[in-house]
């Protein structure tokens, strides 16, 4: 990107120029000590010579020859000339080294950068389709000039349905800003987990009763360090989405255990699964598998799963999950008590 890059030159000009201050600040302070030391000992080598008597005393003026005096200059000039040459190349190290530091210290705002250009086009591409369908289907039903009563009704009801598409987009990239701001204080509390998973089951219970899904909680007394309603959205996204790419009249499995310090919850289900090519990308913002989008058509924006993440990094827990197509999924997410 072209903007990184002249930033880069910019910053690195701008180390260069610290660095040069630095390096003839000391040259000269280097330089001044050692031509007061060379004229102080060229002194000190005639008061020998033809003074010893105020050798103990050299501070004496004492005058130098000209023979004196070429010798203190020309040792003088090679000194300068080889200041000049180890600043030349501290310079030169330091161009080299600044343009990498430059390059090390962009690098987290570049990538910044270009997540929030990609998290802007996919909002943008994902706004797009509802709205599109909004405008679309209102257009033609003000052209239709026999539009009665009853194609009224339903051209209101699909606009609802569209516009319940884009306030659930607006909640959830809410809810994902919300969760991401480093600047987030909820109210930690100890909570029983096994109330958590029973309400986060009651968020999903309407959905698994329409596909005859039962979801089974087994778990121990465990209690957690949180917030309640960031938990409960955490885990009703794990349950809802285990629902939604689960077969008709199959089961979801719910188990809860404690490893040292940490309590896991493990969400089990026996769906379609995921690949193994998706699975490094199924916490990316708007990512959707292919086996999902187009076999089941199962809706949603790709965003329940980024949301699960920014929750458990909040909490500095931990999601692994295992999945092969066909055979289901399970996630483990672990908390810290």
């Amino acid at each position: 990107m072209q903007m990184f890059h002249s930033a880069r030159l910019k910053l690195t000009l701008f180390y260069v120029f610290v660095i040069f201050l630095i390096s003839s600040v000391f040259s000269v302070a280097i330089y001044r000590v050692l031509s007061h030391e060379l004229d102080r000992g060229l002194r000190l080598q005639r008061l020998r010579i033809e003074r010893p008597d105020r050798v103990l005393n050299p501070d004496l003026p004492l005058f130098l020859y000209p023979a004196d005096t070429q010798i203190l200059r020309d040792e003088l000039t090679r000194i300068r000339l080889n200041l000049i040459l180890i600043d030349a190349a501290i310079v030169l190290v330091s161009g080299i080294a600044g343009y990498f530091l430059a390059g090390r210290t962009l690098a987290p705002i570049e990538e910044m950068v270009d997540e929030q250009k990609r998290f802007i086009a996919d909002a943008s591409h994902e706004l797009r389709t509802p709205l599109t369908v909004l405008k679309t289907e209102s257009e033609v039903a003000l052209r239709d000039t026999k539009l009665d009563l009853s194609q009224a009704k339903n051209q209101i009801k699909s606009n609802l349905e569209e516009v319940a598409k884009l306030q659930s987009l607006s909640d959830h990239l809410l809810t994902l800003s919300r969760y991401e701001d480093i600047s987030l204080s909820l109210d930690m509390r100890k909570i029983k987990l096994q109330e958590i998973l029973e309400k986060a089951k009651g968020n999903v219970l309407l959905l698994a009763k329409k596909k005859r899904i039962q979801i089974k909680i087994e778990s121990t007394r465990v209690e957690v360090s949180g917030e309640e309603v960031s938990l409960i959205e955490l885990f009703t996204i794990f349950m809802d989405n285990a629902v939604k790419y689960s077969p008709l009249g199959s089961n979801v499995l719910v188990k809860v255990k404690t490893e040292g310090k940490k309590a896991t919850v493990q969400i089990k289900d026996n769906g379609i699964g995921i690949k193994a090519s998706d699975l490094p990308y199924i916490f990316n913002r708007f990512y959707r598998a292919d086996m999902s989008r187009e076999k089941n058509k199962v809706g949603g924006y790709g965003l329940g799963l980024p949301i699960a993440k920014s929750i458990v990094e909040y909490y500095h827990g931990k999601i692994d999950v295992i999945s092969s197509p066909g055979k289901g999924t399970i996630f483990t997410i672990s908390l810290p008590f």
